[in-house]
C-alpha cells in the first residue's frame, strides 16, 4: 500500500480552485470626495465648474492600475493636476496673470501678504464643506460616492445652464438680443455688441473751447479705492462732503479697476472709452486732457500725497501729457504707510500746501490733477488705536478722514477767496466686501460695485441755485469732459449764481463697459457678462 497525502481543507480566505481572478473594476476611491466638493461650491456658485476638464480627470484617475509603483506616480502626479484643475474652476484671476504681476507682488510687504492670505480663509465655507464631508462618509455605507460624484459632474456637463461655458447661452440669445444702447446697432451676441460699443466709442469726442470769462482754476481730486459699494459699507455715503456737492453722479463708471488704467481714462476722458489695450498707445492730441486745458488758457499743476514710484505711476501720468512740476511733500506728516513701506502723507496738509502755493501764483487759471491713495488696500496708520490694523479693518476711519479733509480743502478755497470747479473722481473702488466670485480687496474683474464710482463737482465762488443736481444716467468719462467743457466755455462765476442743471442737461450716456488686462465685464439688458481670456462669456453673479 502506498500513502496517500491528506487534503487540507480550504480556508475561507482561499479562492476555490476554479475560481478566476478578479478583474479590477473602476473606482474614484477617495478622490470622490474631491469631486463631490467641487460639485458643493458649484452648487453655492462660489467656483464656476469645468465639467468636461473634471470628467476627463475623474476618468484618469479611475482607470484601475495593478502596479503599486505605476499607482504611486499616478498619485504624484494627480495632486498638484487637481490643486491646478481646482485653482482653474476657481475665480481667480488666470496664473499668468499672476505671473506678468510678478514684480508688484514681490513689492509687497509681510504684513500685507499675510492679511491678503487670511482673506482667502472663509469660516463659512469650511463649515460647508466639514458638513458636506459628514453626510458624504454617512451616504457612503449605502452609496458608491464615485458613481454619485461622475453623474453630478454628467449632468453638470450636459444640462444648459449648468456648465459655467453654457451660461454663455444665454448671454448669446436672450441677453444680448436687441438694440445696444447709445448705438442704433442690433448685436445678437455678447461679442457683436461689445463690438459696436467701441465703434461707437470711437467716434466720441468733446471739444475744449478758449477759456473766457471770470478766470477761475479745474480742481482733479483723483482718489484710488472708493466706489459707492465701499461707502455704503462703512455708512460714509452721506457724507457732508457728498452732501454739499452741487453735482452727483450715481452711476459713474471709472472703467477700470486698478489705478494705472484708472489715471489713464480720466487723462483721456475728452474722447470717448478706448479698449485696456489702447490705453498704452499714443493717444491723439485732442483725447489728452490736461493739454486741452492747456491750451484753453489753464496752467498745468500736479500733486499727489505719495512719490508716484510704484508701478511707475508718476511716468504714466507723465505720458498723459500733465508735465507740470510735482509738489514736493517734504516736511508733511505722514500718517500711513503704504503695502510696500512707502510713506503715505497727510492729504489735508498736502492740499493746504499747493493753495498756498496756488495763492502765490499770479496765473489766472490753473488745472490741478491731485492724486491720492490714503484708501489704497494694504496701507497700515502708523499711530493711534488702530495702528499696526490691517487696511480693511481701519477703512472706515480713513475713509472718513479723506473725506473730511476734501471737503475741509474745499472750504479753504471758498476761505480764500479762490474761484474753482472742485471735481472728486475716484479711481475705483477697494472692494470691500467683495462677492462670491472675488474675495475682499480682489479687483481683477472690474465689477459694478468697483468701477461705480461717487464723482462729485463742487464750485467754490459761486452761489449754486436749486441744490444738488443727482446724475442718475449711466454716465463715464465722457460726460464729464462734456460738463468741463461747458464750465469753461460758460464760467459758472460771472453773474455770482449759477444753476447746476445747466451744465448736466444732455449729458452723453455711457453703457457698462469695464476692463482689465485679460477680463472684461459688460452690462446687456439687467445682466452684466464677464469674459475671462479666451475663455466663453458667463453671467456674473455676485
Amino acid at each position: 500500500m502506498f500513502n496517500r497525502a491528506r487534503a487540507r481543507p480550504l480556508s475561507d480566505t482561499d479562492p476555490p480552485r476554479n475560481a478566476t481572478p478578479a478583474v479590477p473594476r473602476l473606482a474614484l476611491g477617495g478622490w470622490s470626495y474631491y469631486f463631490l466638493a467641487k460639485l458643493l461650491l458649484a452648487w453655492r456658485g462660489l467656483i464656476g465648474l469645468h465639467a468636461l476638464e473634471n470628467l476627463a480627470f475623474a476618468a484618469l484617475l479611475a482607470v484601475p492600475i495593478s502596479d503599486r509603483r505605476l499607482r504611486r506616480l499616478r498619485l504624484a502626479l494627480a495632486i498638484p493636476a487637481a490643486i491646478a484643475l481646482l485653482y482653474h474652476d476657481s475665480f481667480l484671476p488666470p496664473f499668468s496673470r499672476l505671473w506678468a504681476q510678478r514684480g508688484q507682488v514681490a513689492g509687497f510687504g509681510i504684513d500685507y501678504l499675510a492679511e491678503l492670505a487670511g482673506r482667502f480663509v472663509n469660516w463659512q465655507v469650511i463649515a460647508l464643506l466639514a458638513v458636506g464631508y459628514v453626510l458624504a462618509r454617512i451616504a457612503g455605507t449605502w452609496l458608491r460616492l464615485g458613481a454619485v460624484a461622475v453623474a453630478g459632474l454628467l449632468v453638470m456637463a450636459l444640462l444648459p445652464g449648468h456648465d459655467d461655458a453654457a451660461l454663455s447661452g444665454t448671454a448669446t440669445s436672450a441677453t444680448a438680443a436687441g438694440t445696444v444702447a447709445g448705438t442704433g446697432a442690433t448685436a445678437t451676441t455678447p461679442d457683436q455688441a461689445l463690438a459696436a460699443f467701441f465703434d461707437n466709442e470711437s467716434r466720441r469726442s468733446v471739444p475744449f473751447g478758449q477759456a473766457g470769462g471770470t478766470p477761475f482754476d479745474v480742481i482733479f481730486l483723483h482718489v484710488c479705492s472708493m466706489s459707492w459699494d465701499d461707502l455704503r459699507a462703512v455708512n460714509l455715503d452721506r457724507h457732508p462732503l457728498l452732501q454739499k456737492a452741487d453735482i452727483v453722479f450715481h452711476h459713474f463708471n471709472s472703467a477700470a479697476s486698478y489705478s494705472g488704467p484708472a489715471a489713464i481714462r480720466l487723462l483721456r476722458a475728452p474722447c470717448g472709452q478706448p479698449r485696456h489695450g489702447a490705453l498704452y498707445q499714443p493717444a491723439a492730441a485732442q483725447c489728452q486732457l490736461f493739454p486741452v486745458l492747456e491750451r484753453a488758457g489753464f496752467a498745468q499743476n500736479l500733486a499727489m500725497n505719495h512719490d508716484g514710484h510704484f508701478d511707475d505711476f508718476l511716468s504714466l501720468v507723465r505720458r498723459q501729457g500733465v508735465n507740470a512740476p510735482l509738489l514736493p511733500l517734504a516736511g508733511l506728516p505722514v500718517p500711513q504707510r503704504g503695502f510696500d513701506d512707502s510713506p503715505i502723507h497727510d492729504d489735508g496738509a498736502a492740499l493746504a500746501r499747493w493753495l498756498a502755493q496756488r495763492q502765490r501764483d499770479l496765473a489766472p487759471r490753473t488745472a490741478l490733477y491731485y492724486n491720492t491713495i490714503s484708501l489704497h488696500d494694504g496701507n497700515r496708520l502708523v499711530a493711534g488705536p488702530d495702528a499696526g490694523k490691517g487696511s480693511t479693518a481701519t477703512y472706515a476711519r480713513r475713509a472718513a478722514k479723506l473725506l473730511d479733509d476734501l471737503d475741509g480743502f474745499i472750504g479753504a478755497l471758498d476761505k480764500a477767496g479762490r474761484t474753482a470747479v472742485v471735481v472728486v473722481v475716484p479711481e475705483h473702488g477697494a472692494a470691500l466686501r467683495g462677492d462670491r466670485m472675488q474675495i475682499a480687496g480682489l479687483r481683477e474683474f472690474a465689477t459694478p460695485s468697483v468701477t461705480t464710482v461717487p464723482v462729485i463737482v463742487k464750485v467754490v465762488g459761486s452761489q449754486a441755485s436749486g441744490g444738488t443736481v443727482h446724475v442718475n444716467d449711466a454716465t463715464s468719462y465722457t460726460a464729464l469732459s462734456q460738463l468741463v467743457a461747458a464750465m469753461v466755455a460758460r464760467p459758472p462765476f460771472d453773474d455770482g449764481r449759477f444753476a447746476p442743471g445747466d451744465y448736466t442737461a444732455n449729458l452723453p450716456v455711457t453703457r457698462f463697459v469695464a476692463e482689465n488686462e485679460g477680463s472684461l465685464v459688460q452690462q446687456l439688458d439687467q445682466n452684466y457678462l464677464l469674459k475671462v481670456g479666451g475663455e466663453p462669456w458667463q453671467v456674473y453673479r455676485p
